[in-house]
């Protein structure tokens, strides 16, 4: 419950993040440029993994931001959450007990605070930013995996594979992250109601 009712502090945190997160984009896409430029003049093996470390990791951020951008767009919060997709699932509460999320879940980082601001918007539009949110993630968990087959065409299979690995375990948190908490907003609406 704590990710969706956030205090202004922890608003001002958030809207941090989401800006770092494009800083640190446009950081990664220029060091990637310059890397690759340098490495096309002086053929260098560190300059060359330099460039496809950079490439990489570019990828991951910039395709979170993109993937974000053109879910909003197409989805613009009409999803149905009573649908199967986004109901619980039995192993769920099980899973949730043993990575106990409900000790971690209130220092994940949201990326739009506004969207589950229950002074903007009625819990019904909160709980269609949740699946949105969900989906987002799991497209990106997709999408980050695909970088492992870079490796085919240019070679450090390890940079390909840890990066897509790890970007595609960091969102899940996420994905579990709405799965926890959405039950408990539509329990509290229904109490309320």
């Amino acid at each position: 419950m704590s990710t969706v009712l956030k205090d202004k502090k922890s608003r001002a945190q958030n809207s941090s993040f989401k800006k770092l997160l494009f800083v640190l984009t446009g950081i990664l896409g220029f060091c990637f440029a310059v890397f690759t430029a340098v490495n096309a003049f002086y053929k260098s093996g560190f300059l060359y993994s330099a460039a496809i470390t950079f490439g990489v990791t570019f990828y991951h951020f910039a395709m979170r931001l993109a993937v974000g951008y053109f879910i909003d767009k197409i989805l613009k919060n009409r999803i149905d959450y009573n649908s199967g997709w986004f109901a619980p699932k039995k192993f769920e509460k099980q899973l949730y007990k043993k990575l106990r999320v409900h000790k971690w879940k209130g220092k994940v980082p949201t990326f739009d605070p506004e969207q589950f601001d229950i002074e903007k918007h009625s819990f019904d539009e909160i709980i269609r930013s949740m699946c949105a949110a969900e989906i987002v993630h799991e497209v990106i968990f997709v999408f980050a995996l695909l970088p492992v087959f870079l490796a085919i065409p240019f070679g450090d299979f390890w940079v390909f594979f840890i990066t897509s690995v790890l970007s595609a375990a960091f969102d899940l948190i996420f994905v579990i992250l709405q799965r926890y908490n959405r039950p408990r907003v539509i329990r509290l609406i229904k109490r309320k109601t």
